[in-house]
């Protein structure tokens, strides 16, 4: 093998240092001439361990392929907490050096322990790090009667998890915080979210959490069509119903990024990301009050990382990541966002957009003749009093457009003999 690839083999550490070790652990270590780790795990090698002690640079992604070439054609051995490949050094190394360098021994991780010591299900608790990710990612996994387990990022996360979960209605839930699993000095605390009366501990620390929602909470289901109330907007929202009826005709799956262009209060955007932890989005709204209201609703309802872009499309799509969809909930008379739009997706990418106007809804009609695809007018009636009785309110009418790209064929406005609003 090239020195310059040569093996690395990453060790998986718990809390109880080198005593946890199996053989394969201790042996890779005690042969190795190099062990790169944190500072806290490096020091918990005996010194049997001659090797070099080299701890991680800040940042430490950038600095991989460097600080191993450095080490190229020495026995290197890397130190992880737990296992190496859940949320930990191990998928950085395999990204950045690739799989076939690495030999993985991996320990047992702290949701191992946790679920353990609980008596909980692995396969049925969801896992959420904090470690280098916002708390309100957490907002989006509350749901009564579920149970969480939080990588916490620090001595102060258990206390930070119960100010979110009473700033989202969830304070009765009971929270139990589990410190240095595995090792002599593990200790476990306990209380609920509306009453957590404990101080900052031990910085390695996971969190349990029952949740339980106080009975005026609103509730969020898991599929798209959250309630109206669920956004902070000023009007510009698209509704319950018909915002349902596009995220299907989006249809978002996993890794997929959407643009939502027009973003007004971001509802498309948030519940398109609040399918899979890994859909992302990009909002484009031109007015920065809505911008910044679509950032505050998408902390709200735990998908933070939506990216906002604040100006108007189609100049503000300038330079974003290649969309597998596109929504498109205002200004479709611009001059050339239709066209911008369509043009940035790849082939099988999708289309969706939505109208209450008559000239959109021309042009849209325009659009369905040469590329196909489904052009629907979706209307909603709430029931409302009338005088002692009760009748219908019909809200307005909006027109859909929805088709899947299968040409590469450069976009037109409309179909031949037509020309746009």
């Amino acid at each position: 093998m090239n020195p310059a690839h040569s093996p690395v083999t990453v060790v998986g550490l718990g809390a109880d240092g080198w005593d946890g070790l199996a053989a394969p652990g201790r042996e890779a270590l005690l042969a190795a001439e190099v062990v790169i780790g944190g500072p806290r795990q490096l020091n918990l090698l005996p010194p049997g361990c001659t090797a070099e002690r080299v701890p991680w640079p800040s940042p430490l992604r950038p600095a991989v392929p460097g600080l191993f070439a450095a080490y190229a054609g020495r026995r290197v051995s890397v130190l992880a907490s737990g296992d190496p490949m859940f949320f930990g050094i191990g998928r950085t190394l395999a990204e950045e050096l690739g799989a076939d360098r690495l030999r993985v021994l991996p320990h047992p991780s702290s949701v191992s322990h946790a679920c353990a010591r609980l008596g909980w299900p692995v396969e049925e608790t969801e896992v959420i790090s904090l470690v280098g990710r916002p708390i309100a990612s957490l907002a989006r996994s509350l749901h009564a009667r579920r149970r969480l387990l939080v990588l916490g990022a620090g001595a102060t996360t258990p206390a930070e998890v119960a100010a979110l979960l009473r700033d989202r209605g969830f304070g009765p839930s009971r929270m139990r915080v589990l410190e240095q699993l595995g090792s002599d000095r593990e200790r476990h605390l306990e209380g609920t979210a509306d009453h957590w009366p404990h101080a900052p501990g031990d910085p390695l620390n996971i969190i349990a959490v029952e949740c339980a929602p106080a009975a005026d909470t609103l509730r969020l289901p898991a599929v798209p069509g959250l309630p109206d109330q669920a956004y902070e907007h000023d009007g510009q929202l698209t509704k319950r119903h018909v915002r349902a009826a596009t995220l299907a005709a989006l249809a978002p799956a996993p890794g997929e990024l959407l643009w939502d262009v027009g973003g007004g209060s971001g509802s498309i955007a948030v519940e398109w990301m609040r399918t899979h932890r890994s859909c992302a989005a990009v909002s484009i709204e031109r007015d920065p009050v809505r911008a910044e209201r679509i950032g505050r609703n998408a902390a709200t309802l735990g998908v933070p990382g939506l990216r906002v872009v604040t100006g108007a499309a189609p100049d503000a799509l300038t330079g974003l990541p290649t969309p597998d969809a596109v929504f498109i909930g205002g200004g479709l008379t611009a001059p050339g966002l239709l066209e911008a739009c369509w043009g940035a997706l790849p082939l099988g990418g999708r289309l969706v957009a939505n109208t209450v106007t008559l000239e959109s809804e021309a042009l849209l009609a325009g659009w369905y003749r040469r590329y196909g695809g489904e052009l629907v007018r979706i209307a909603v009636a709430h029931a409302a009093p009338v005088g002692g009785f009760t009748g219908w309110r019909q809200a307005m009418p909006v027109a859909q457009w929805a088709a899947v790209k299968t040409t590469a064929e450069p976009a037109v406005e409309a179909a031949e003999g037509e020309t746009s609003p």
